[in-house]
């Protein structure tokens, strides 16, 4: 699944820096942000969408970085400034995986 390919991208961002996921054998997931276990049960698409692009949108204090925006950024070297860490596709393919974790029955 592309999805988990991206989720796992080190070159770009990779999700498990600050997330883990139970059902996944990588090393050194991260312990920052939620376990995403059962994450959408809890989350639509859209509202795992929304997340990924700019999770300032939904909670202003969030230390998650905007994976499709790039309002309202500081301190960004000239190299990265107006580029997304993701692309459109990307994103989609990000919450497709993400829909995918459920708790089991």
């Amino acid at each position: 699944m592309r999805g988990l390919e991206v989720f796992r991208d080190g070159s770009k961002a990779t999700c498990l820096i600050c997330h883990s996921v139970s059902s996944l054998s990588d090393r050194d997931q991260g312990l920052l942000g939620p376990l995403l276990d059962g994450v959408a049960d809890n989350y639509s698409p859209e509202e795992l969408r929304q997340r990924i692009i700019d999770a300032r949108v939904v909670s202003p204090e969030t230390i998650m970085p905007p994976y499709f925006s790039t309002e309202g950024l500081f301190r960004v070297a000239e190299e990265w400034r107006s580029k997304t860490i993701y692309d459109a596709q990307d994103v989609e393919d990000v919450v497709a995986y993400l829909m995918t974790l459920r708790s089991e029955p």
